[in-house]
């Protein structure tokens, strides 16, 4: 029986990395979509069997070498969120390499969480901005939210809309500062069966809510 299950999902990992790759270049190239944030494996997930992880650490390292080049030709620049450690040196060699190649791109920005948390990440934004101001890099007086938001893993635009697929109704430390005013979309539709018109299902939702904040009118940043 565990090993029927483990088959189920391996499956699934697999099949999802494809509906990815091909769902995050329809975003980002035919949606007018500028910044794309995408949670593969979050720190958490190292919980998981070894057997699991060895799988998804493989998978992660071809899926990265074999599409480099399609998001290479769709000019969308791939970055990374998340710790480094304890990711092994062939996935994060495969990370830097396709980041590499793709710094210079202005089509989008697909943004991949992985080895990613929330809560990891505002503290690690805490440990740095605490070393600059002990070495008096900045003064408490620069400290405010702008300044903060500089000491993430990257300095993306918050996010306007937020979408938490499998009709699981949470984020699961996703994103945290930057989803502080996101919308939320929950379908019921599993992950490696939400493609193309799934998506403009969910836009077709978002554009017919009333976005405020701090009621005010909130605009819109394509994220």
């Amino acid at each position: 029986m565990g090993r029927r299950t483990w088959k189920k999902r391996s499956y699934g990992h697999k099949i999802g990395s494809e509906n990815l790759e091909k769902l995050s270049r329809y975003i980002l190239k035919k949606t007018g979509i500028k910044v794309l944030s995408v949670y593969v494996f979050s720190t958490e997930n190292f919980k998981r069997s070894k057997e699991e992880v060895d799988y998804l650490m493989s998978l992660f390292t071809k899926k990265f070498k074999r599409d480099a080049q399609k998001y290479q030709k769709e000019n969308i620049k791939v970055i990374f969120s998340g710790r480094k450690n304890p990711l092994n040196e062939e996935v994060l060699k495969t990370m830097d390499e396709i980041a590499e190649m793709t710094k210079n791109n202005t089509g989008g920005i697909l943004n991949f969480c992985l080895n990613y948390g929330g809560h990891a990440e505002i503290i690690d934004a805490t440990i740095q901005l605490a070393k600059d101001l002990k070495e008096n890099k900045i003064t408490e007086q620069d400290i405010d939210e702008e300044l903060f938001a500089q000491y993430l893993y990257q300095n993306l635009p918050p996010i306007d809309f937020l979408i938490r697929t499998s009709g699981e109704y949470r984020i699961s430390n996703f994103m945290l500062w930057q989803a502080s005013y996101a919308e939320f979309y929950f379908p019921k539709t599993y992950f490696p069966d939400f493609n193309n018109e799934e998506f403009d299902k969910a836009i077709l939702e978002y554009t017919k809510r009333d976005r405020r904040f701090g009621g005010i009118d909130y605009e819109k940043t394509n994220h």
